[in-house]
């Protein structure tokens, strides 16, 4: 197999020298539909569907997209079905610093803020943080040098063992939970920078601490696992909650992700208004 790297509006896309027809059927294979249930979705039949995984037909630019949909493609994914199957690609990758994200910029800026006293951050495939607010900063607070240096890595400062990690009372279930995210991320999208971090991330030593320590006398009852985490001698809980845009047009945007934390209990309330 001969791969292509295809550069188009700022945009590099590596494209199977296989044509459509294999990554087609890859996705639908990863998706778990059979040829019938994915025809019958995309208002085709399974005889075409067939002649395309096969190459014998080229499908036409609609049929592409409206399959990638159907599959549930990643936009980034989009672009590559259309280079291989002779198109050009339809959704741009544009840098956050571009001008015409400038108004997207500024209303991040302002839910952020307005999020504020509680973290907040907003992270990009890999899970650079690309923007944050003063809560985010707050835990941030006292860790080493060489995990804040730009560019930050939410994965990264959270389980490495110098960064959150030591601070996190339970550890083992949410170090858990962050693996298991991306994990599915993973198998949603073919994101080979998602995987060498996770593999990282997933290889990192337990600190010494790492022994589920939540000495609360009664648990609270949570509606959701809580981060429960220390900063100066209190032990703030929070649930995190993550938002993406709808209907993305461009690459960048796709990606996105704002993930903030709610508190999950009064004394965490009380603690960051106070501060």
């Amino acid at each position: 197999m001969v791969n292509t790297w295809v550069t188009v509006c700022g945009m590099t896309t590596v494209v199977s020298g296989t044509g459509v027809g294999p990554l087609l059927r890859g996705w639908r294979e990863r998706r778990r539909l059979s040829q019938l249930e994915l025809a019958l979705r995309a208002d085709s039949s399974a005889r075409h569907i067939s002649f395309i995984e096969t190459g014998r037909s080229r499908p036409s630019e609609d049929m592409v997209l409206r399959l990638a949909e159907h599959l549930d493609v990643p936009v980034r994914e989009r672009n590559a079905l259309l280079l291989a199957a002779g198109y050009a690609p339809r959704y741009a990758e544009t840098s956050l610093d571009d001008p015409s994200l400038g108004t997207l910029r500024a209303g991040i800026e302002q839910l952020l803020a307005g999020y504020d006293p509680y973290p907040a951050l907003v992270v990009d495939g890999s899970y650079t943080v690309v923007a944050a607010n003063r809560g985010i900063s707050l835990l941030l607070d006292g860790l080493p040098e060489h995990l804040l240096t730009p560019p930050l890595n939410a994965m990264r400062v959270t389980l490495h063992p110098e960064g959150l990690a030591p601070r996190i009372r339970n550890l083992r279930e949410w170090r858990g939970h962050l693996l298991a995210q991306m994990q599915r991320q993973i198998a949603l999208a073919r994101s080979e920078p998602l995987r060498r971090l996770y593999e990282e991330v997933a290889a990192y030593p337990l600190p010494e601490t790492a022994g589920d320590r939540d000495d609360r006398e009664e648990p609270a009852p949570y509606f959701a696992l809580p981060m429960r985490i220390e900063h100066d001698g209190q032990v703030l809980s929070f649930v995190s909650s993550i938002s993406t845009f709808n209907t993305p047009m461009d690459v960048t945007v796709a990606e996105l992700a704002i993930e903030t934390f709610l508190p999950a209990d009064p004394a965490t309330v009380t603690y960051l208004q106070s501060l």
